[in-house]
């Protein structure tokens, strides 16, 4: 082995001085090489197969959205803590409201009279939200799908809260919650419409009894672009003669909501605004637990119209059951995306709202 070793150390030092001397070869004038490479020694030539190099691939790694926005995660505690769902009143004497424009999602339901608001919380919170108030059966298979959400309400009749008890919904009223959940009267507004709580008291008192919720509707990427129509908002005419509207602001990229033809404004001034309004048609029946309150029923399909992006899209919904998401699809069949933000869905009857086209007087179109 030794010898093997010496042998291949001589030949290398001999290649190593031909080569060297090939080189001074370029040298001056007055040199004469005194060695040169044998013209019988053969060229070696390396091929490599394009079969033999290595594949270059690119992997894009999915940015963390939050479940109820799209909007990519900023705080991984939130992104996986329950959803709180506030019964916000919307009687003139509860205005202004505080959380409207906190919430991942609003549902505007009809009640007996006017409309009431479930606000649902999960990527910020409201200190304090409310005024609360009671709740109904219909909220059991709208929200049932966010997965044990912190049920937030001032609390219901018998048949009401026993609904609620059996359901997977986390009861939150004022009287569950104790004095753990930061229920307070205001002094600006009278009873029954100045019931407040805090949602950073309400995720206290959780003790993992809630669940991180899942997506309720498709987004749009950023290379997607919106197909939709254009228009200037939409006009709506609820039950207990309660109007509302929407207008589409293109400075902000957000639908400005206005109650008639005021700004609905929030507790610390600001109007309420919302990248996408959702608009459901669904069919109302009577609640068993009150012949004198309407039941949405948000499990099924019906029509359905898109707002966002300054556009809307005409489709259907449908959810098979009530722990399924919002599945919302065009003419052709193809999944609406919506704008990443905050969503508002209003759950309309028939005949309940109307389109404002744009380029159109907005005051001019008539209520529906």
């Amino acid at each position: 082995m030794n010898a093997t070793i010496s042998a291949r150390r001589v030949s290398t030092m001999f290649l190593a001085t031909v080569i060297g001397l090939v080189a001074c070869g370029g040298g001056s004038s007055g040199s004469t090489p005194t060695t040169s490479v044998p013209s019988t020694v053969p060229e070696t030539t390396t091929t490599v197969s394009p079969s033999t190099l290595p594949e270059t691939t690119t992997t894009t790694i999915p940015v963390p959205v939050m479940p109820l926005t799209g909007l990519p995660v900023v705080d991984e505690a939130a992104a996986v803590r329950p959803a709180i769902v506030a019964k916000i009143d919307n009687h003139p004497g509860a205005r202004p409201q505080s959380g409207l424009n906190s919430a991942d999602i609003v549902y505007e339901e009809n009640v007996e009279k006017w409309t009431r608001f479930a606000a649902v919380f999960h990527s910020t919170g409201s200190d304090p939200v409310g005024p609360l108030r009671s709740g109904r059966t219909q909220d059991i298979d709208l929200v049932t799908s966010l997965n044990k959400p912190l049920f937030l309400w001032s609390g219901g009749n018998a048949s009401v809260t026993s609904a609620i008890g059996k359901s997977s919904l986390v009861n939150m009223s004022a009287s569950a919650a104790s004095n753990g959940g930061g229920f307070f009267r205001s002094t600006d507004k009278k009873a029954p419409h100045n019931l407040f709580s805090k949602t950073t008291n309400i995720w206290a008192l959780d003790g993992g009894r809630g669940g991180t919720p899942p997506p309720q509707f498709t987004y749009r990427d950023a290379s997607t672009g919106v197909t939709g129509t254009e228009v200037a908002g939409l006009k709506l005419t609820m039950d207990g003669s309660m109007r509302a509207a929407w207008r589409w602001n293109a400075d902000t990229g957000k639908f400005l909501r206005f109650h008639d033809s005021t700004p609905h404004a929030d507790a610390e001034g600001s109007q309420v605004a919302f990248d996408n309004v959702v608009v459901i048609q669904c069919e109302y029946t009577i609640s068993a637990a009150d012949p004198r309150s309407p039941e949405a029923q948000t499990v099924g399909t019906g029509p359905v119209w898109v707002y966002s992006a300054g556009t809307v899209v005409e489709g259907t919904w449908n959810r098979p059951d009530n722990m399924s998401p919002w599945n919302l699809e065009d003419s052709k069949g193809n999944p609406i995306g919506l704008t990443p933000g905050r969503t508002w869905v209003e759950l309309i009857r028939a005949g309940q709202a109307v389109v404002v086209p744009a380029g159109s007087d907005f005051d001019a179109v008539a209520w529906p």
